[in-house]
């Protein structure tokens, strides 16, 4: 009984919040404001980008994953500290690491101004903002999948005559995939909340480069009614990503045990 005492203040800590929240849209949430042409636009871009930085982070992901958990290599772990460093930086400073990169005055800026591609301030440079932020999600996960894959499988398939490509499609790809899925999701949540990395590459454009957490920071000024919707669609999205992966999780584990 003591111990549920003590975890009590940080449960209504977390709690308290959410609960406060449901209040307030159930009783102050309109239709009006989900139709708001502020909350419209930052939905449609933040699905959007958000989509394509899932698919870039899956298809520029999925070899680095397997490369991570399958070979050893000089400089591995500088790769491995390199790949996941986006996780733990603000993403404030994020977003002037990719100015610095990829800006108009950056690094590769001009060179790329010189082809005729700008990436800062632009719909690119949303979902450049959201990769480099939510794609270390997606290897971390993807890598612990392969790693689960157990070698004497994909050595037995080679044995029976399995390409290479045929061991990793029929045999690495499906035994791995609850790590690789759950690190799509997560990476896709995270593109969604990205904030800090997004503002400094890309700006606040309504309409062009603001997305939904930016929306919110906009609407606070002028139409609360706006911001508890964007809010209230943010924090339902990640509830059902977390039930979601919980159900996933629950249901690998019950698998296994069987």
């Amino acid at each position: 009984m003591l111990l549920y005492g003590l975890g009590l203040p940080a449960l209504l800590f977390f709690g308290l919040p959410m609960l406060v929240l449901v209040f307030r849209a159930a009783g102050g949430l309109s239709g009006s404001a989900l139709k708001a042409p502020l909350v419209r636009q930052a939905m449609a871009l933040t699905m959007g980008t958000s989509l394509a930085t899932t698919g870039l982070a899956a298809l520029l992901g999925t070899p680095l994953a397997y490369l991570l958990a399958r070979r050893t290599f000089p400089g591995k772990a500088l790769v491995e500290t390199l790949v996941e460093l986006p996780i733990v930086i603000p993403p404030v400073a994020g977003g002037v690491i990719l100015l610095l990169t990829f800006g108009r005055r950056g690094l590769l800026g001009p060179a790329l101004e010189a082809v005729g591609v700008t990436l800062s301030f632009t719909p690119q440079g949303v979902v450049m903002a959201q990769l480099f932020i939510a794609a270390p999600l997606y290897i971390r996960g993807a890598r612990l999948g392969f790693l689960t894959v157990s070698r004497e499988l994909e050595e037995a398939a080679a044995v029976d005559g399995a390409s290479p490509w045929g061991v990793l499609r029929h045999v690495t790809l499906p035994l791995a995939f609850p790590g690789l899925f759950s690190g799509l999701v997560l990476c896709w949540a995270r593109a969604i909340g990205e904030f800090g990395a997004t503002y400094l590459f890309a700006g606040n454009l309504p309409g062009r480069t603001q997305t939904m957490p930016l929306a919110i920071l906009t609407a606070m000024e002028s139409d609360l009614r706006a911001a508890l919707a964007l809010t209230v669609l943010l924090a339902f999205f990640s509830a059902a990503v977390l039930v979601g992966l919980r159900g996933l999780l629950a249901e690998q584990e019950g698998a296994f045990l069987q």
